[in-house]
């Protein structure tokens, strides 16, 4: 494992894709930003932090993901390994929102963005993106966020933080590549937010509805019986939690 530090980067998600087109970079490269002023998360959002409070950073994935079908495989294998790395960390009511956020207490600790892209030789390189909110207290602007700090009462080393997932996820892929996504597909799904909890949800024309969340597919659209017991299928861009 081979970990970048820089004192500040727009997004480490692009340093390391732009990396990658000048020079060779090795599996399990890690790019850590003590400031990330352009970083991106799902929809498009910016992932907005104060600047030596949290984790910012990315990691190169090659040589894992054999064709298109097991993308969100790694989704979930990201996903899982972090809330494996804070319940080592003793983070409580800890639970994975669709696709791949991190919840503790029902507020948003940790995103992750995974930007893939598919060579000409069907090699598959992942670079994944991982914002996790560490030291940070004042979230004024964002009422569905918090911190390991405001979750757990402590000042937390950011290394250790860092280290914590990076040896939980080398060990995951590790299994992955041996074993397959079955134990981590179980993992997901069991500690999925709001699972079988009828909740409200707002589609991609601002309409309200009730649903109860039944599943994720492994192509990543989740599943919503509706209330006239019907099931539908969602894509993360046509539908939004209500919470």
């Amino acid at each position: 494992m081979h970990i970048i530090k820089l004192p500040a980067i727009d997004s480490t998600n692009s340093y390391l894709k732009e990396l990658i087109t000048k020079q060779t970079v090795e599996n399990f490269t890690v790019v850590v930003a003590e400031n990330q002023t352009n970083g991106r998360g799902q929809r498009g959002a910016n992932w907005e932090v104060e600047s030596g409070k949290n984790l910012t950073f990315s990691v190169l994935i090659k040589d894992v993901l054999l064709n298109f079908e097991e993308v969100f495989n790694l989704n979930v294998v990201v996903a899982v390994s972090l809330f494996q790395a804070f319940t080592n960390l003793k983070i409580p009511n800890l639970s994975i929102k669709w696709a791949n956020d991190i919840l503790a207490d029902k507020k948003k600790i940790c995103g992750i963005l995974i930007e893939n892209q598919f060579k000409s030789n069907s090699e598959i390189l992942s670079v994944i993106g991982i914002g996790i909110n560490v030291n940070q207290e004042n979230f004024s602007n964002l009422p569905q966020a918090s911190s390991l700090k405001k979750i757990s009462g402590q000042e937390w080393h950011k290394e250790e933080v860092l280290l914590n997932f990076l040896n939980q996820f080398q060990n995951n892929i590790n299994l992955y590549k041996n074993e397959g996504a079955t134990y981590f597909w179980e993992v997901y799904q069991e500690n999925l937010f709001k699972k079988n909890v009828p909740m409200a949800f707002e589609n991609s024309s601002s309409d309200k509805f009730m649903g109860i969340i039944k599943q994720v597919l492994p192509n990543g659209l989740l599943q919503i019986e509706l209330e006239d017991e019907s099931l539908q299928l969602f894509d993360i861009k046509e539908i939004k939690m209500l919470y």
